[in-house]
């Protein structure tokens, strides 16, 4: 049995933003590559789908949590 898969090992271990073949054109990735590469440090970047919906939902959670933060520290900052 003859395959064509000849994929170097040194690839297959290490993340992915890191595989020649990634972003090879130096394009804006989405949010939801964005989100995959953090959720899997680095080691996949189609994890949650093609779906915009996902990136924007953890990117507007992160904005929330972080402006509640803010508005925690501005209103009781010396309250006590």
């Amino acid at each position: 049995m003859k395959t064509d898969f000849d994929f170097p090992n040194k690839y297959l271990i290490g993340p992915v933003v890191f595989r020649p073949d990634f972003n090879a054109q130096s394009e804006v990735i989405s949010a939801n590559q964005a989100w995959s590469l953090f959720f899997t440090a680095g080691q996949e970047d189609k994890v949650l789908g093609f779906n915009t919906e996902a990136g924007r939902f953890f990117t507007n959670l992160l904005l929330a949590v972080g402006a509640a933060g803010v508005l925690w520290a501005v209103l009781f900052n010396g309250v006590a």
